[in-house]
């Protein structure tokens, strides 16, 4: 496990090679990303693969075989290699390998990339197919934004003055409830009863940015384009949220096990790749 810092002239990153996970984000005023306090939640910003959320019986099927999955895949919990480095920007991998193919018997590389422009810090996911057979996946995002004031201080401005459909959880699962939550000139305050029911998640969401807010005043564009489905969620009393870009989702209580079938997931073509990237900009 190593800490590697890129910076320019507006902003510093520092990102934690196992997991390749985010730890920083600071611009010499202000920290941005939530500090991991254990007594609410001991990461930044983990990267999910091979699934996001949570598999019926943390469990799935491929090839008349079953295999195990915990919540959010594995690769947040393993270390990646420094792939290239530059002053402003970092590339890692992650490679399949034995311990991998116990419980995703896929052959796969996972590059996450870290790049500073100006006041932006963009972040790549690529995922390689370099197998001879079809590989099934799901990728998101996780980072936790810290929220120093009041909770109540903070609102999120979409895109769009769209009405969102929430999907609500139950054990872990998307269950058949949705509830709808009205914006408010397309303002979202935020509240802890929001997450009540734990996260929110929605598909297919119009908006493809969204702004922090602190007392009505943007301070963090959040832009997500190459992601369908989002998440928003906190811990109760817990001074952060966390702005979620996913392709894929959490299981249903209907849903067969069978990997291929999953709603949500990718499917990846044998020697192809494909890329997905989001990224933070301090305003």
């Amino acid at each position: 496990m190593s800490l590697i810092t890129i910076f320019n002239k507006k902003i510093k990153a520092t990102i934690n090679s196992k997991g390749a996970e985010l730890f920083s984000l600071h611009d010499g005023k202000r920290e941005y990303i939530w500090e991991g306090n254990p007594k609410f939640w001991g990461k930044h910003s983990p990267i999910l693969f091979p699934i996001v959320g949570t598999l019926k019986n943390n469990s799935y099927l491929y090839n008349g075989e079953s295999y195990k999955l915990s919540r959010h895949g594995f690769a947040r919990d393993l270390e990646f290699q420094v792939l290239s480095k530059t002053s402003d920007g970092v590339r890692f991998t992650l490679v399949s390998d034995k311990k991998t193919f116990i419980d995703y018997p896929f052959d796969f590389v996972l590059q996450i990339e870290y790049q500073l422009f100006d006041a932006e810090l963009k972040i790549t996911y690529q995922v390689i197919n370099n197998g001879n057979k079809k590989l099934p996946f799901s990728i998101g995002g996780h980072p936790a934004f810290a929220l120093p004031k009041k909770f109540e201080d903070y609102s999120l401005e979409f895109e769009t003055d769209e009405t969102i459909n929430r999907y609500i959880l139950k054990d872990d699962l998307i269950s058949n409830e949705v509830e709808t939550v009205i914006l408010e000139n397309k303002k979202l305050p935020l509240t802890y009863s929001l997450f009540q029911k734990d996260a929110m998640i929605i598909k297919q969401m119009h908006s493809k940015e969204i702004e922090l807010l602190e007392n009505n005043i943007p301070f963090l564009k959040f832009s997500f384009a190459d992601f369908p489905n989002f998440g928003i969620w906190t811990k109760d009393r817990a001074p952060f949220i966390c702005l979620e870009p996913w392709v894929g989702f959490s299981d249903t209580s209907e849903s067969t096990g069978n990997f291929f079938e999953k709603e949500g997931i990718q499917v990846l073509e044998s020697k192809s790749k494909k890329e997905y990237s989001f990224s933070i900009t301090i305003l």
